[in-house]
């Protein structure tokens, strides 16, 4: 019972977390939301279910959980807020190497962000079919 009531506690932490990555510029959504999406699984089968079906990101989570891929979309708005993001960094008055570990950080997530795999044309048409 501990344990259950320990998973819905981060899960719950997680999707507000990601939910407030909605609204919130430099907080990442998607990360967050997998993370809630894993908790969930774990101790809350209602909210796992919910978050898989949800109009707006469930499609995406299930792209991610069945082909590890992440749609062309997703990928221009992290690269546009990334680019926001460091460009907003360089003029603050934040020190040098700080801004350095963070611009660096960014990158590579772009990087890994960028050589995931997109979703196919079959799997979007599939998905569709579902949805009717």
């Amino acid at each position: 019972m501990v344990i259950t009531l320990l998973w819905r506690f981060f899960a719950l932490i997680f999707l507000g977390i990601a939910f407030a990555g909605v609204i919130l510029p430099g907080l990442p959504t998607t990360e967050f939301l997998l993370m809630a999406l894993w908790c969930s699984a774990k101790g809350w089968p209602q909210l796992h279910h919910w978050l898989l079906h949800h109009p707006r990101f469930g499609h995406m989570i299930q792209q991610w959980q069945q082909h590890r891929a992440i749609p062309r979309r997703a990928k221009v708005i992290a690269l546009v807020s990334m680019t926001i993001s460091c460009c907003l960094l360089f003029l603050s008055g934040l020190p040098l190497w700080v801004k350095c570990l963070s611009s660096s950080m960014m990158v590579a997530v772009l990087y890994w962000l960028i050589t995931r795999p997109e979703p196919s044309n079959e799997t979007e048409v599939s998905q569709m079919k579902l949805k009717q």
